[in-house]
């Protein structure tokens, strides 16, 4: 498929919309552990914190992590014996036509649910919200019709 083709017919194509790979990374609900995982992270020249979220609880809390190369992530949470799981989401590029609401929109037109979203944080001309959805094919599909520009891994650097 050749890479110079318009959005609208990579999608009357069939092409696949770009996904990136969130790690939500499992740790002990306690006081330094979330500086612990962050500086080990810091020390890793291969890749950089891209996005993150956290979602607490009394015991544990979930760090849900992009990164700017998800596999050297991967190497790194294994070597430091995090415990951690994979997913894929969309990730949408903001701007003045194509709104957070209109974003919003068009995945409840197409009766998509969002389990959760958080912004990126490693960009540079325009924001950019992570997106977990029922379906990304069908939600990256959708959104591309609507003229979003949907980022991959390698849009996520500075």
């Amino acid at each position: 498929m050749s890479a110079s083709l318009p959005p609208s017919a990579d999608t009357e194509l069939g092409y696949a919309p770009p996904t990136v790979r969130q790690f939500s990374v499992f740790l002990n609900n306690k006081v330094g552990k979330l500086l612990e995982l962050l500086r080990t992270l810091d020390e890793a020249s291969q890749t950089r914190l891209a996005a993150f979220a956290i979602m607490d609880s009394s015991d544990f809390a979930v760090v849900r992590m992009i990164f700017t190369n998800a596999d050297a992530a991967r190497h790194i949470l294994r070597r430091s014996q995090y415990t951690f799981a994979e997913t894929d989401l969309i990730v949408v590029e903001l701007g003045e036509e194509q709104c957070l609401s209109s974003t919003c929109l068009y995945l409840l037109g197409a009766e998509l649910n969002i389990r959760f979203a958080y912004p990126i944080m490693l960009r540079g001309e325009r924001p950019a919200v992570a997106i977990s959805v029922d379906d990304n094919y069908l939600a990256g599909q959708i959104l591309l019709r609507k003229r979003f520009r949907l980022l991959a891994e390698e849009d996520m650097a500075p």
